[in-house]
């Protein structure tokens, strides 16, 4: 075991790097830092000022030079200006000399400053990842138990009432988008419309202090969604299993259909769900940013678009790194689980 999540993490830290690097090459393209002089001079600007903004600024350099200033294992840039005054990447202007550092990255955990917020990337990532975070952690507590019951309550007994109606409810929360859902509870249970002001149809006091009245609609919205998902795989995989030999043997030896269900058939179902549900997480991650612009809950997903409509490469290089991180983690879980789920299963 010891041995495979080495090799495991050798190989994320490869993939890892790979992703970074494309997501890098894509944000630095000429359009890109064409667009964001501009936007931090003026959009009037001619080329040779669009040129020696960026010049100034480590821009223009190799696309391998930039990639290793940003991860810190390269020295920052550093440019001479006309008036006498030093700028570089990893101090400012008018730092001593004796102060100036030469590495400043990634590694070193400095990832930038945010054109658009004016604030530190790091600080603005970990922030925002925490808010959703929240709203990730009561998603799981909600969605992950109902999803397991109803898909476990379907697939015990195959084609029966129970069965058509749970599968039914699945399938409909599924077909069923966040901004459709989420719209519908707005309007049912947080205006005037229907008389029924029970919650806040707007999360941002969330962020500060989240409870039952302006947390629950957004954590119902996302959880519905992926509900259904589980709770099929769940169905299909506790189906497969309640025909398996080893079940007709546990009743042909009077072993009750609960002990059957509980002790014999429940771990193995588990298996297949499993991976769908550690697949949520990245999902959840970046995939809430129609529920939290919808709520208006300023989270990771949130961050991501606007980092990516305001042309912020750093704060887009950071939240796409975070990203690539928590796929990769997500699916060395996964694995490892598969062996603590299923004993049978072993690694090579």
């Amino acid at each position: 075991m010891g041995l495979f999540i080495l090799r495991r993490l050798g190989v994320m830290i490869l993939t890892g790097l790979c992703l970074t690097f494309i997501v890098f090459w894509l944000t630095n393209l000429y359009p890109n830092l064409e667009k964001l002089a501009k936007t931090q001079g003026n959009f009037r600007m001619s080329d040779e000022a669009v040129s020696s903004y960026l010049g100034d600024r480590g821009y223009l350099e190799p696309l391998p030079i930039k990639f290793g200033q940003w991860l810190g294992v390269a020295p920052g840039w550093v440019t001479e200006k006309e008036d006498g005054k030093t700028i570089g990447r990893c101090f400012s202007e008018g730092t001593p000399a004796e102060e100036r550092r030469s590495f400043c990255g990634v590694l070193q955990g400095d990832w930038g400053q945010s054109t658009v917020f004016k604030e530190d990337v790091g600080g603005i990532v970990a922030t925002r990842l925490a808010l959703t975070g929240k709203l990730m952690f009561w998603v799981l507590v909600l969605m992950v138990p109902s999803a397991l019951i109803i898909g476990v309550l379907a697939g015990m007994r195959e084609g029966s009432k129970m069965d058509r109606s749970l599968s039914t409810v699945s399938i409909v929360s599924t077909a069923t988008p966040e901004y459709v859902s989420g719209v519908i509870f707005i309007a049912v249970f947080a205006s005037s419309a229907f008389g029924l002001k029970w919650f806040k149809g707007s999360a941002t006091s969330a962020m500060d202090s989240a409870n039952f009245e302006n947390f629950f609609l957004p954590v119902l919205t996302i959880s519905l969604y992926g509900m259904g998902y589980i709770a099929r795989m769940t169905r299909a995989s506790m189906t497969e299993v309640m025909t398996a030999q080893y079940i007709r043997t546990a009743r042909l030896k009077g072993v009750s259909f609960k002990n059957i269900v509980l002790k014999h058939a429940l771990r193995n179902a588990l298996i297949a769900p499993f991976t769908v549900i550690m697949l949520q997480i990245p999902w959840l991650l970046n995939g809430v940013v129609i529920v939290e612009t919808l709520f208006n809950y300023k989270g990771f997903g949130w961050v991501l678009v606007q980092a990516a409509g305001n042309n912020d490469i750093e704060l887009l290089l950071a939240v796409s790194v975070v990203s690539v991180i928590v796929v990769l983690l997500t699916q060395l879980i996964s694995d490892i689980g598969y062996v603590f789920l299923n004993p049978r299963i072993r690694i090579s």
